[in-house]
């Protein structure tokens, strides 16, 4: 069969000849369709093509199409494509997230932990044109496809190229010949709902495959005289494939090129179908199959592609190149610069915290570090660059922001154990009273309801000066434990309000002092033995010290994080009643328990290590330390649960939330996190702690050391992950259950 097909190709391509390259050599035109994970299979049939040394002429590509095919018209060999392919990160180019590491130290503690964002314009909320504004696929984009920072025209491009968009007002397919080549790629590839919209001279395009998913006819005008098309979207699915939602959506959207694609495949003088009916457009966790399976697939179509190439060469002599030098840029002289887009936020601020200067080379990967740096501050949605070349040699930068809404408001699910089911909802306001401050007030409505707002100006730029205020009230009802054993249930009231003074020297470290006022109020819904009813308050001078190199905030792989408090309690003014048996105690001076001002000390450090592509090693250790203290439980330390949740809380793998109250606490926590396929994760994690070693309170029901371990599996969403844990304790000889959804409050 495959003789047979070649004999007639070979009679064929002088007739269907339409270009003259190369003495009469017929132009060889390439059409890599879209298909989302699905199109990185094309890249197998680049690899045959180049292994048969078969010279292209012309290439056209959707979306995924267009970024292969992209790629391979700049000069990359397929041998490269594949390798960057196989090293790229989806899970972080396909989200709205950046790494944690670009954040200024302020805003790590609330990014990522809201499952809806959206922005307040002067018409009210309004929902984004898609999900994905996707910063970091830009940014890669713009790295790969550097070496066309000074091409304008496509046809000046190694190969000739073309990709396609669909104008969102008329619904017409728009041919992107010319123009800054990253920004036309991103907009091929805009799948509605999905992706947000890229505008291009002022028009709004989103994805090509909604109108020409297969652009055949198009390498074909620009004068290929024999077309090689990979496919890996056949049409239209039958109905009796259409078994979901996402399914049926996708089909109503490609439903035109989807009628027309037979139509398409037709122009084609070899027409490749890619099986790939057990992948979808979305299957980027399953990448690497993906491509094996392309590789497979051009294998089968590499002897083709062969005879294909002797025949021309034996016919028209051999090319006199390839076609595919691609144009070396190492770094760049940037003479000038030009920002586009800024209405709230000031040029100077700008370029502070992207720590950007004229009169320097700059690389892609320096560039790329320096818009993280700037989208960072959250003031920023997209932060898009282009280079122009200058008469002499240097660039002019070109920076295309997009600010963020001053005011976003935000939604996020949790459940949890402890805490039960709550909605949390956010808004957040930036400038409200000066230039370079965040207002936000949060709550978590749910039974255990709770509040927080917070205030943060900044001044200064690179080594940031901030001043923060803070509120914050929550009420939760817990049990109580003695000996493991549940003995009482109360319900505690908690109110904070807090100021800061907080000097960032970079990204990853601050040092702060500040004031905190604490008022908690105890009351029993069922009475212990020994029970406490009222209220009473305190001050505490604290100083801090904040260290964070974490990549994520939700699973991070590498990095540590540290938070070091010191503090001196004073001011307390207690107004209590203790019970025994439920009966009053009339002398409470007889339990030994003093208000006396003192000192205290805490230390939470986290730290991850990957040790292969899916075993990540993490160590989690926490110290609580109150000295010279005669307080029994009312500042004590509150052992138990896998979430840190409330205050003075030391999370230990094996006991509820509070289990233990204690003076004085150090536990170590050593796990191994393993990615057993996609977003499903394995945790195993065994901890220990030692207690009650400093200002040692008598008569604990508990031993001085404890050993605890859990099993958990963790699925990430896109509300945040669930997390089902069984939880053992050496001590209590019990098993334990927990269940958390979502991001914590």
């Amino acid at each position: 069969m495959k003789n047979a097909l070649f004999f007639f190709l070979l009679i064929a391509l002088p007739l269907r000849s339409g270009a003259q390259l190369d003495a009469g050599r017929p132009g060889i035109g390439l059409t890599l369709s879209g298909g989302g994970a699905k199109g990185l299979a094309h890249i197998g049939i680049l690899k045959a093509i180049d292994s048969a040394g078969l010279k292209i002429d012309y290439i056209t590509g959707t979306s995924m199409g267009s970024i292969v095919g992209g790629l391979y018209a700049l000069g990359y060999s397929a041998d490269s494509i594949e390798k960057m392919a196989r090293a790229l990160d989806w899970d972080e180019l396909l989200t709205n997230q950046i790494s944690l590491r670009a954040l200024i130290m302020e805003e790590k503690g609330e990014y990522g932990k809201y499952a809806i964002e959206l922005p307040l314009l002067s018409d009210g909320f309004r929902l984004p044109t898609g999900v994905l504004e996707s910063q970091e696929m830009w940014l890669k984009l713009q790295e790969f496809f550097a070496p066309a920072y000074n091409i304008r025209d496509f046809d000046k491009m190694p190969i000739p190229f073309r990709c396609i968009g669909t104008e969102v007002g008329t619904g017409n397919a728009l041919v992107l010949r010319n123009g800054n080549l990253v920004t036309a790629i991103r907009a091929s590839m805009a799948i509605p709902t999905v992706f947000t919209a890229v505008e291009v001279d002022g028009c709004a395009l989103v994805d090509g495959g909604i109108v020409r998913n297969f652009p055949v006819s198009d390498v074909r005008d620009m004068g290929a005289g024999f077309v090689i098309g990979s496919s890996v979207s056949s049409g239209l699915l039958p109905q009796e494939k259409l078994t979901d939602a996402a399914q049926i959506l996708m089909q109503v959207i490609f439903l035109e090129d989807g009628l027309q694609h037979s139509e398409q495949a037709e122009l084609c003088d070899i027409y490749i179908e890619n099986d790939l009916e057990d992948y979808t457009a979305g299957s980027f966790n399953r990448s690497d199959e993906i491509i094996d399976l392309g590789l497979a697939e051009g294998r089968r179509w590499y002897p083709v592609f062969q005879r294909l190439a002797d025949s021309l060469d034996a016919r028209y002599g051999k090319p006199f190149s390839l076609g595919r030098k691609m144009p070396r840029v190492d770094s760049v002289f940037i003479s000038s610069y030009e920002i586009r887009g800024l209405r709230r936020t000031k040029e100077s601020y700008f370029t502070k915290m992207m720590g950007f200067e004229t009169g320097r080379y700059y690389n892609v990967a320096r560039l790329a570090s320096r818009v993280r740096n700037v989208f960072g501050t959250r003031y920023y949605q997209r932060v898009l660059y282009t280079l122009e070349p200058q008469d002499d040699g240097s660039a002019r930068i070109i920076f295309d922001v997009v600010e963020n809404a001053p005011t976003q408001a935000k939604l996020g699910l949790h459940y949890n154990t402890f805490s039960s089911i709550s909605l949390i909802t956010n808004l957040t306001t930036r400038n409200l009273f000066m230039p370079a401050s965040r207002s936000l007030v949060s709550l978590a409505l749910s039974e255990n309801f709770r509040a927080r707002g917070e205030h943060l100006q900044q001044f200064g730029a690179r080594n940031q000066l901030a001043l923060i205020g803070s509120l914050q009230f929550e009420t939760f009802g817990f049990t109580t434990f003695r000996k493991f054993t549940v003995e009482g249930l109360k319900r505690q009231n908690f109110f904070k309000s807090e100021v800061r003074v907080q000097l960032s020297a970079n990204r990853r470290f601050a040092i702060g002092t500040g004031w905190r006022y604490e008022w908690i109020k105890y009351k029993p819904s069922i009475t212990a033995p020994l029970d406490v009813r009222g209220n009473f308050t305190l001050h505490n001078a604290i100083g801090y010290l904040s260290y964070n190199t974490l990549d994520d905030a939700v699973l991070p792989r590498k990095g540590l994080k540290m938070d070091m408090e010191t503090g001196y309690v004073f001011g307390q003014s207690p107004r209590l009643l203790y019970y025994s048996a439920g009966e009053p105690i009339l002398n409470p001076d007889s339990l030994g328990y003093r208000f006396d001002a003192y000192p205290r000390a805490t230390l939470d450090i986290q730290w991850y290590a990957p040790l292969s592509e899916k075993v990540v090693f993490l160590l989690h250790h926490q110290t609580g330390l109150n000295f010279d203290y005669r307080q029994g439980v009312l500042n004590a330390f509150a052992v138990g649960g896998l979430v840190s949740q409330f205050r003075n809380q030391i999370t230990f793998a094996g006991l509820q939330e509070a289990t233990i109250y204690t003076p004085s606490v150090a536990a170590l926590q050593l796990g191994v996190r393993y990615n057993v396929a996609g977003s499903l994760y394995l945790v195993a994690s065994t901890n220990s702690l030692i207690h009650n070693f400093v200002s040692r309170q008598e008569g604990l029901p508990t031993g001085d050391f404890l050993t605890g371990h859990a099993l958990s599996l963790n699925y990430s969403t896109p509300v945040g992950p669930i997390e089902v844990s069984a939880m053992y304790s050496d001590q209590s000889k019990k098993v334990g259950t927990y269940v958390n959804l979502g991001l914590k409050f």
